[in-house]
C-alpha cells in the first residue's frame, strides 16, 4: 500500500487529489472501472484507491487489495448528539469511557468512513455494525490529522 497527503494551502481539494492520485499511479491515471457498489478502481491491474479530502488536507492511497481510506482533522468539534447516533453499543461504550472523547469519536469516525470506503457500501452500512476502538492502530497521526487506512 502507498500513501501520500498534502496540506491543500487553498488548493481544490478534488484537483489536489487526482494529481496526487496520479502520481502514484506514475504520472497518467488508468481507465477507472466501478465494482458492484460503485467503488472505482483501476481494471487494467485491478489496484484499488481510495482518496479522503478534511479541511486543509488530502490523502490518497493505492493498494493491490480493496482499500479505504478517510481523515480527519485533530481539532474538529464534534457535535454532543453524533456519538449516540452513529456509534455501536460497544464502540458508544468505548467512547464514553475515553479521557478525551472528541479525539476518540474522531478516531472511531476515521475507521467507520474507511469501512465503508473498502467495501463501497457506503456510510450507513458502516454505522452501528461496526465494532471499532479508538485504540485501533491502524488509525494514524499525521500533520495534525487522524487516518485510518483498512484493507481486505
Amino acid at each position: 500500500m502507498e500513501l501520500l497527503w498534502q496540506r491543500l494551502d487553498g488548493q481544490d481539494a478534488h484537483a489536489a487529489g487526482r494529481a496526487l492520485l496520479r502520481r502514484l499511479c506514475g504520472g497518467e491515471l488508468p481507465e477507472i472501472a466501478f465494482g458492484a457498489h460503485g467503488k472505482p478502481y483501476f481494471p487494467a491491474d485491478a489496484r484499488h484507491f481510495s482518496i479522503s479530502h478534511c479541511a486543509n488536507h488530502v490523502f490518497v492511497c493505492l493498494s493491490a487489495r480493496a482499500v479505504g481510506l478517510d481523515a480527519e482533522e485533530k481539532g474538529r468539534r464534534v457535535s454532543a448528539a453524533m456519538p449516540s447516533r452513529v456509534l455501536s453499543g460497544a464502540e458508544y461504550r468505548r467512547w464514553e469511557a475515553a479521557p478525551n472523547r472528541d479525539e476518540a469519536f474522531l478516531r472511531l469516525w476515521v475507521l467507520k468512513e474507511a469501512a465503508a470506503k473498502r467495501s463501497g457500501e457506503g456510510i450507513f452500512a458502516a454505522l452501528r455494525g461496526t465494532d471499532f476502538s479508538p485504540d485501533d492502530p491502524r488509525v494514524r497521526e499525521i500533520d495534525g490529522c487522524f487516518v485510518a487506512i483498512l484493507e481486505d
